[in-house]
């Protein structure tokens, strides 16, 4: 990005401010942001969900397995000028370019996290406000290493830290596999990793609820969109249902 548009960006944060108007609204807003990931979010609410997690501006955010950057397109410009992110996951390839594409990802600090070789230092210890994850948790559960996962994240806190937890959600009454294969994953599952880790549950949201959807689909979670797993196969049908439901679970560590 040029430097004049940088500069441009900070002004119309600045002034965006100064009049009152919500910096996470203006991020979300922000013309970084692909077209296509804007489209998404009347599923993935993301004003919503960062405001319930209690993100500031000001605040040190480790997003871990930021996969494409959907939510980093937001945190970015969010926390440029007076906090700080840490995207904790691949430093190299697609998102690595990605980060070096723009100005606006400039502060963004690239930490290499992959559970399965034992890559688990998010950011230093003790450093971080918040620590968020958006559809991760079945990956982990995938390799065995959950539990790896949130330690590190209690690790990388301080007292009174939030882990901010959005995945896609079994029913209760459904058996939760270990591997989570169909990629849904029990409420419960994900608050005896984070309680085993040390953290309190803080909260609950529904804002990413999908009452449409039954979990039980032929490709697990990913029949439905954004990915279509049986391409146009009965596709109007699970367009109809939408994007899978979703926990929203807010952790503390003490």
């Amino acid at each position: 990005m040029k430097t004049w548009l940088i500069a441009t960006l900070a002004l119309v944060a600045a002034g965006a401010q100064a009049q009152g108007v919500d910096p996470l609204k203006a991020a979300v807003a922000a013309d970084n942001r692909l077209v296509g990931n804007v489209a998404r979010d009347a599923a993935r609410h993301p004003y919503e969900t960062l405001s319930f997690f209690g993100i500031k501006p000001t605040d040190t955010v480790v997003e871990l397995s930021p996969g494409g950057g959907w939510y980093t397109e937001i945190l970015a410009p969010y926390l440029r000028d007076a906090g700080q992110l840490y995207a904790a996951g691949d430093t190299g390839g697609r998102f690595k370019a990605k980060m070096d594409s723009s100005g606006v990802y400039a502060k963004v600090k690239l930490t290499a996290f992959d559970p399965g070789k034992g890559l688990l230092d998010i950011a230093p210890a003790g450093s971080a406000d918040a620590v968020l994850t958006f559809r991760n948790v079945h990956n982990w559960m995938a390799g065995g290493k959950a539990q790896d996962v949130f330690n590190a994240a209690f690790k990388a806190l301080k007292p009174g830290g939030v882990l901010g937890v959005e995945e896609h959600r079994l029913p209760a009454a459904r058996t939760q596999d270990a591997k989570a294969p169909t990629g849904y994953v029990q409420e419960a599952t994900v608050i005896r990793f984070a309680e085993a880790a040390g953290f309190k549950l803080a909260g609950r949201s529904e804002v990413n609820a999908n009452p449409k959807d039954t979990a039980d689909h032929p490709e697990g979670v990913w029949t439905l969109p954004p990915t279509y797993a049986l391409k146009d196969k009965d596709r109007a049908k699970y367009q109809a249902i939408g994007e899978s439901d979703r926990m929203t679970l807010k952790f503390v560590k003490p």
